[in-house]
């Protein structure tokens, strides 16, 4: 019995220490200020900021197309282009809309399916701080050989830095470390990921 409480002490230890690595990385996450060139972008739906901010990053040029990935299938190019209105010609040019996605795995696999059909070798990621350490296990997981640059999305309505006073970014860090910790597992000791037929991405 006492090997089996300290066991369980320890594996306590290891996961309260495992989350505050993960809250310690994912609050000192910061925009940088010229990310790196790649082939393309992909931004994975949630909130307006995300969209907005991939949205920029192809017009300054930073790649030559974007997905956004994980669209409600009620919401329409029109409606989207309103999130930067002064950008909205580029939907006319470069970007793709995906629809299948529902969860971030699912994103995941859309995004393989996209940079794949497109021969992509490197991507900039486009999310959430909090969900980047998450979005980019499954997104390695689908594309081994992919170069993954990460953009964290920070917004002014989610303070993370003082997360322990907010009991909504609490139980947001909490949750997404958990789901974090699933995906880690399945990049470890998960099946490989095998090509896929492409669902329809493209306007609507």
């Amino acid at each position: 019995m006492r090997w089996l409480l300290l066991a369980l002490a320890g594996g306590v230890c290891i996961l309260v220490m495992g989350f505050a690595s993960f809250v310690s990385t994912v609050t000192d996450l910061q925009k940088p200020a010229l990310p790196e060139r790649a082939d393309a972008i992909v931004a994975l739906t949630g909130g307006a900021a995300r969209i907005s901010d991939a949205l920029r990053l192809l017009d300054e040029g930073r790649a030559t197309r974007l997905l956004i990935s994980g669209v409600n299938p009620d919401t329409t190019q029109d409606e989207l282009k309103r999130v930067e209105p002064h950008r909205d010609q580029l939907f006319g040019c470069c970007v793709d809309l995906g629809y299948s996605a529902l969860n971030t795995a699912g994103n995941a696999e859309e995004t393989r399916n996209w940079t794949r059909d497109r021969g992509y070798r490197s991507l900039i990621v486009v999310t959430s701080a909090y969900h980047l350490p998450r979005s980019l296990t499954e997104i390695r997981r689908e594309l081994p050989d992919v170069w993954l640059i990460p953009y964290p999305v920070v917004t002014d309505h989610l303070q993370l830095s003082r997360w322990w006073r907010d009991p909504k970014a609490t139980r947001l860090l909490v949750s997404e470390y958990a789901k974090y910790l699933l995906a880690v597992t399945k990049l470890r000791f998960g099946r490989p990921a095998t090509a896929a037929e492409a669902p329809p991405i493209g306007d609507r």
